[in-house]
């Protein structure tokens, strides 16, 4: 689908997110528990990321209807565009996952200590 914009980033693994899904309770109703975003606007050109791995290794939510979980890849949370690499994890009605980011930075997050492994799976979506 040339020309089409995409996600490039990678998918949450199914029984990693079962896992997590019992171990972190999903605080709104909406639960989404999918994807960890590298870059947006890319196509299907756009070289999949290398790394196969990541770990939870904090929380942001704002108390108001947005709970992402920050992973750390390769050593870092960082994700290169002033934001961190995250999963947004629950959702109350009307906000959106997009949201994420903005949560984080305005109300930083929480370490979840131990980290959590999990296997990511390189992907456009």
């Amino acid at each position: 689908m040339a020309g089409r914009k995409m996600v490039t980033g990678w998918l949450l693994d199914r029984q990693d997110r079962e896992r997590l899904l019992a171990q972190l309770a999903p605080a709104y109703p909406q639960v989404v528990a999918h994807h960890v975003t590298l870059r947006f606007g890319t196509d299907d050109g756009t070289p999949l990321p290398a790394a196969m791995a990541g770990e939870i290794v904090g929380e942001g939510d704002d108390g108001a209807g947005v709970q992402a979980l920050v992973v750390r890849i390769g050593g870092t949370t960082d994700r290169g565009d002033d934001s961190h690499f995250h999963i947004t994890w629950s959702l109350a009605e009307g906000r959106r996952a997009k949201e994420s980011n903005d949560v984080i930075a305005a109300y930083g997050w929480r370490a979840i200590a131990p980290s959590l492994a999990i296997t990511l799976t390189p992907a456009r979506f």
